[in-house]
């Protein structure tokens, strides 16, 4: 088994998902006691917000950088960076070790494509609903086309991934809400919806809604686990 090397804290919510994610399915494939060989960096996610909220993504991308260098050096096969925002300076690691990184977008893009679907809806924060670094990903190299909600509802996404999801606050009315939302990008030609946030699985599950789901923070997780047992 290699071992993994998880960035997270991007928030500590999620990345209890990853951790428990990835040792349930080695649990299950190998039986025993088993469970995942995992090196993890958890960032104060403080330290990531403050400059992310004022555009410093060149301070964000040294931050990450330093911390796949220190889980290379510590041991890690490969890196999974625990966010669908932070993604977006992906980069700045990839080109400070020598491992490789297992790339949250194109993880969910063989998903969707396995799924015969080539139209998709994106929820994330407004950064990843709006910047390029993520739909453009999808769109190029793997020929996704990506459907976004309006403003408003953008704006109400990205308000409860920031004031409740990253909380662990679960509300009933923002589920109905986000439900709305899907239906929405259903009506306009979206054969199915990536929650591209790896909060949003804590509010939306598959059995909400008809639309299929694509939950990044399972299939990141997922992934990671056949990396890792890779013959």
């Amino acid at each position: 088994m290699e071992t993994i090397g998880l960035i997270g804290g991007l928030t500590w919510e999620s990345t209890i998902e990853y951790y428990r994610i990835i040792n349930e399915e080695v649990a299950r494939r190998l039986g025993g006691v088993h469970s995942a060989r995992i090196l993890m960096h958890s960032f104060d996610f403080q330290d990531i917000d403050t400059p992310m909220l004022a555009g410093r993504w060149e301070e964000i991308g040294a931050r990450v950088a330093e911390a796949a260098l220190a889980l290379e050096r510590q041991g890690a096969d490969f890196l999974l960076i625990c966010s669908n925002t932070i993604h977006k300076v992906a980069g700045y690691a990839t080109e400070a070790v020598s491992i490789p990184l297992l790339h949250l977008v194109d993880v969910t893009a063989s998903a969707v494509k396995a799924r015969g679907f080539s139209r998709v809806g994106l929820l994330g924060t407004i950064f990843t609903m709006e910047q390029d670094f993520y739909k453009g990903r999808l769109a190029d190299p793997h020929g996704l086309e990506v459907l976004i909600p309006e403003k408003d509802d953008r704006d109400f996404v990205n308000r409860v991934i920031n004031d409740e999801l990253t909380f662990g606050e679960i509300k009933e009315a923002s589920r109905a809400r986000f439900v709305e939302i899907i239906d929405g990008l259903a009506s306009r030609g979206a054969q199915g919806v990536v929650l591209g946030c790896t909060e949003i699985p804590l509010l939306i599950r598959q059995e909400h809604t008809p639309v299929p789901i694509f939950d990044t923070t399972r299939l990141h997780s997922l992934a990671a686990v056949e990396e890792a047992l890779k013959e």
